[in-house]
């Protein structure tokens, strides 16, 4: 009964924050605005059984509307497909192709497996996570179909070894009631200001390289503070998967992915937070 309830009531705010954007003419944040509202609610995850659905032609609609699909791609790249099937490919730089051409890519710039100057001129919206103008932030809030996007930046080390500022972002992606983010090229442990700016994640694309990006325990203090449900690794480099791993202690389930396409809604969040290996990393 609770659980019926928190979902309710989250589903409730998400609807309202949804009419509210439209009547302002402006996406509104809905991960940021429950985070800071209800800080208190443990939002429920449903399975299929937990409901007992009869498995009918409207329930399986039902679900299809609510699923997204996200495919493991390479190195930093994830392809995440919206119920409306809008395509977007992360940290995108044409060395991995993704199943079809994306509507929507992002990128970051620490080196050339995470960005192309040059993308396919189908690909409707570019998303850079740096600014080319010195002292600028790069912003990037805006709807496409039923996905809302926007980031967060922090800064990098430069191959020099000195730190450029708001040289990366980590990408959000709003969609079916989902707060799904990709943290990019991270360097440096996130500060309150940018947890803030976050708010929830459902869903944590997270490099766990081990040292290129930060090192294990770092990135696994950053993980643990996001308290996502479901957190899918990425950018690996030999053996420091199984030290990621191992930094949680039994704290968080650990699975493998079955199949190539991962399908997740609201209703199929984990109830544990669980980090699920794809198939390919």
């Amino acid at each position: 009964m609770l659980r019926a309830l928190a979902f309710g009531l989250s589903s409730l705010l998400l609807s309202a924050f949804a009419v509210f954007a439209q009547d302002a003419g402006l996406p509104v944040s809905q991960c940021q605005a429950i985070a800071s509202k209800l800080p208190g609610v443990m939002f429920a995850s449903f399975r299929p059984s937990d409901l007992q659905f009869v498995q009918t032609g409207k329930n399986l609609a039902l679900a299809e509307k609510e699923e997204v699909k996200i495919t493991f791609v390479g190195h930093s790249t994830y392809f995440i497909e919206t119920p409306e099937g809008v395509g977007i490919a992360t940290d995108y730089s044409g060395v991995y192709p993704p199943p079809r051409l994306p509507d929507v890519v992002t990128m970051n710039k620490a080196h050339s497996t995470h960005y192309t100057l040059s993308p396919d001129t189908g690909i409707k919206h570019v998303l850079h996570g740096w600014s080319d103008v010195p002292s600028e932030k790069a912003e990037h809030r805006l709807m496409v179909g039923d996905v809302y996007i926007r980031n967060v930046v922090s800064d990098i080390r430069s191959w020099g070894g000195s730190v450029e500022e708001n040289g990366n972002s980590i990408f959000i992606f709003e969609v079916a009631g989902l707060c799904i983010g990709h943290l990019g090229h991270l360097h440096f442990e996130l500060t309150e200001e940018q947890y803030t700016e976050i708010g929830r994640l459902d869903i944590l694309m997270v490099p766990v390289d081990g040292g290129l990006t930060m090192g294990a325990d770092s990135m696994s203090r950053v993980v643990q503070r996001l308290r996502s449900s479901l957190i899918l690794p990425m950018h690996r480099f030999g053996p420091p998967l199984d030290n990621f791993l191992a930094m949680f202690d039994g704290r968080f389930d650990i699975a493998y992915a079955r199949e190539p396409v991962i399908r997740v809604s609201m209703r199929t969040l984990p109830k544990k937070p669980t980090i699920l290996v794809p198939q390919g990393l």
